[in-house]
């Protein structure tokens, strides 16, 4: 973990703050918490198994989120962004790559 990893998770853990449960309900706040404490704590995103599942799941209950219509796009992404932020940097590359194949 660096200062910069643990700045993403702050700013994860604010975003759940400012969020009533109209926006988030319980389930979803816990996985939202769940892909950043794994990304937090994964060494490799390559090696932590838990760590991938966690943000993948993350990744398809966010784009569920905008499809619904429960969240805007930019909401959805800056949250991906910071929770992405909370892991080592080959999370968003490993992402993009996964989304461009």
């Amino acid at each position: 973990m660096n200062a910069q990893r643990a700045q993403a998770y702050g700013r994860v853990m604010k975003t759940l703050a400012d969020m009533g449960p109209a926006k988030l309900q319980p389930r979803e706040r816990d996985l939202v918490r769940e892909a950043a404490d794994a990304l937090l704590f994964a060494g490799s995103i390559d090696e932590d198994a838990h760590a991938q599942m966690a943000f993948d799941a993350l990744h398809e209950m966010v784009a569920n989120l905008v499809e619904a219509e429960r969240w805007m796009y930019e909401s959805a992404d800056r949250l991906l962004s910071d929770v992405e932020d909370c892991g080592p940097m080959v999370v968003a590359d490993d992402v993009y790559l996964a989304a461009a194949a």
